[in-house]
């Protein structure tokens, strides 16, 4: 086919829709399932190391909430999506770990792609895993690559026997998953900053050697923080317009509040952004003015031995009618002119603060 080279990056490129090819790298070796049933009155976990345990588990509580980790197998997630009546183009999407944020309504269920990311506090490169929900009546699947803990305040929270959210249904489950997720961009968000600030000072004290790389790095991590914040913005205010039937008018308030958490994370990423722009304008600015200091000070030294080179070029023609050449005194007297000469352009470029 065309394009091979992007069918080994790609390999549902080409292929039937709703085929299950994992795209991406592999994190986990094998799926693993954890499953959390509530109510108002009771509480129960358990976790699966095999598709055909966790199928064979018939749920107790009204809301159940099915974490899967590692998005590689097809038949966990063929298996998956047989229980709970998934679209073959919702299985497809799962297990593509580079799939766009997205909010998509398939009626009975919603489904919702969105990332989770990761800067490492000794200025690494910033990384990111593949998180999905699917919300339906009464329950909520999230898909993730490999534990991350983004939702274990979630989980906290649901073992506390006083806690609200063990009294609402699976669109409110589906509020605190993605309220966390917000919550953790916050976290990333301030480490970023404060390695964008920590860049800046290394810049402003002229310690250039690779600012420009790190740079050019927190540019591009400015992109993908931008490519999955802004659809998560739209998403949430998609959500609180009450299209969806399975999200109730109760739950929509809480949605606005996410959202406008979402937009704080936005304003502090642009201001971020914004120092990561003047960062780049003030390294290119930084070295034409170095440019400029040195092209000065080589021009100072070419006018101090342009009248030098002038006076040997006239004492070195051959002509016998100089009678300076045959003065005793001659040699000296042209060294002594030249060394004043010299002296009086160095004094006047250091009295214009030219060297």
């Amino acid at each position: 086919m065309r394009h091979a080279e992007v069918k080994q990056r790609v390999p549902s490129l080409g292929e039937a829709p709703g085929s299950l090819l994992p795209v991406g790298e592999q994190k986990l070796s094998s799926s693993s399932l954890a499953l959390v049933e509530f109510g108002p009155q009771q509480l129960t976990e358990n976790r699966f190391d095999s598709i055909a345990a966790g199928l064979a588990h018939q749920p107790a509580q009204p809301i159940q909430w099915l974490n899967v980790y590692g998005l590689h197998d097809p038949a966990v997630m063929q298996a998956i999506g047989e229980r709970f009546q998934l679209h073959p183009l919702v299985q497809e999407d799962i297990l593509n770990n580079r799939q766009r944020p997205k909010l998509e309504d398939y009626g009975d269920y919603l489904f919702i792609a969105t990332r989770v990311f990761d800067f490492p506090k000794n200025g690494g490169r910033l990384s990111y895993d593949q998180m999905y929900l699917v919300v339906g009546e009464n329950f909520v699947l999230s898909f993730q690559e490999r534990p991350t803990g983004v939702f274990e305040p979630v989980r906290e929270r649901l073992r506390n026997p006083h806690s609200v959210l063990r009294g609402k249904g699976a669109d409110y489950l589906a509020y605190s998953l993605l309220d966390a997720i917000i919550d953790d961009y916050f976290g990333v968000l301030s480490q970023f900053t404060e390695h964008v600030e920590r860049t800046d000072q290394l810049l402003l004290r002229g310690r250039e050697v690779g600012v420009l790389n790190k740079v050019q790095r927190l540019k591009h991590d400015c992109l993908k923080l931008r490519r999955s914040i802004l659809p998560l913005r739209e998403m949430l205010l998609t959500m609180t317009r009450g299209e969806f039937i399975l999200i109730r008018q109760e739950t929509q308030v809480y949605l606005r509040d996410a959202y406008d958490h979402t937009m704080h994370v936005i304003e502090s990423l642009e201001m971020s952004r914004e120092m990561v722009a003047d960062m780049l304008d003030l390294y290119l600015s930084t070295q034409s003015h170095r440019l400029n200091l040195q092209m000065r000070v080589l021009t100072v030294f070419s006018m101090i031995f342009m009248p030098l080179t002038l006076i040997a070029g006239i004492y070195g023609m051959n002509f016998e009618n100089m009678p300076e050449l045959h003065w005793h005194y001659g040699y000296f007297a042209v060294l002594g002119l030249m060394a004043a000469i010299a002296g009086g352009l160095i004094w006047l470029f250091w009295k214009r603060n030219w060297i």
